[in-house]
């Protein structure tokens, strides 16, 4: 692999929440954004059940033998993986049940990257300047929208818009899909718990991006959630695909570590 993610990221508590239920996982070739829900403590078990369990696949995930079928059904599988750790974790933690995450994870691989995604964390790709929204958001009022009965502006400000239809919570029988996308040296992927887009409109978020140097990204628009109140926890993973020498971990949110979890306390 001669690829990898260069990627700043960052995740904050938010100026309402007095927990923080995101978390997210950063290193070279796997990217991911998990929001937890289920009450403060059980929403930040949840998320980090979600993180921790794609962290100790990463290594294999990247392992240079593995072709890419092996490498795509392993990650489909590590949804069933979440979901029963979830399921043993509130048997065991009656106070936890009800508890879930969503998780957005991207794969980069020898000329595409895999997009796992269930929930309403984001994806987006920027390319060209202009940026795509790569996810697919599982909720009541995406479906509204794909049925014609609501308008987005009606979506924007409607008291449901965050109810979710796909989510993990130990028993969600989800039949995990993975997404395959071309991807090129410079592409850029933006990953986020709603905190973020349920904020600002992908129209504001292009417009950050436009006028940021890319290193200043994530705080530019983590300060315009905050300057719009910051409702929620609000995570972004600002990647960029590289030549692997180009890479320096120093640059990876504030840690000098290749893999590095943020968010949920471990």
């Amino acid at each position: 692999m001669n690829r990898a993610f260069k990627t700043i990221a960052q995740t904050e508590l938010g100026l309402v929440r007095d927990g923080n239920e995101d978390a997210a996982l950063v290193s070279n070739q796997l990217i991911a954004v998990a929001d937890g829900m289920g009450g403060h403590v059980g929403g930040e078990v949840a998320s980090k059940i979600a993180i921790i369990t794609l962290r100790n696949l990463a290594n294999v995930l990247s392992a240079p033998l593995i072709d890419s079928e092996s490498r795509e059904d392993l990650l489909l599988n590590v949804i069933f993986s979440i979901d029963q750790e979830i399921s043993s974790t509130t048997l065991e933690h009656r106070e936890l049940h009800g508890m879930g995450t969503t998780l957005t994870a991207l794969h980069l691989g020898d000329e595409t990257v895999e997009l796992l995604h269930v929930g309403d964390s984001r994806c987006y790709q920027w390319r060209d300047k202009k940026l795509v929204q790569l996810s697919y958001d599982h909720t009541v009022m995406q479906e509204l929208l794909d049925q014609g009965r609501l308008t987005r502006e009606e979506v924007y400000d409607h008291p449901q818009r965050s109810l979710l239809t796909q989510a993990l919570m130990g028993d969600s029988g989800i039949d995990p899909l993975l997404h395959v996308f071309d991807a090129k040296i410079g592409d850029r992927y933006l990953l986020c718990s709603d905190g973020l887009s349920s904020v600002l409109s992908d129209q504001e978020i292009a417009i950050i991006i436009k006028k940021s140097e890319p290193e200043n990204v994530v705080a530019a628009l983590i300060e315009e959630v905050h300057r719009q109140g910051a409702p929620d926890n609000v995570t972004i993973v600002w990647s960029e695909i590289v030549n692997s020498e180009e890479t320096d971990p120093s640059e990876i949110a504030t840690s000098n570590q290749q893999m590095i979890v943020l968010g949920a306390a471990l």
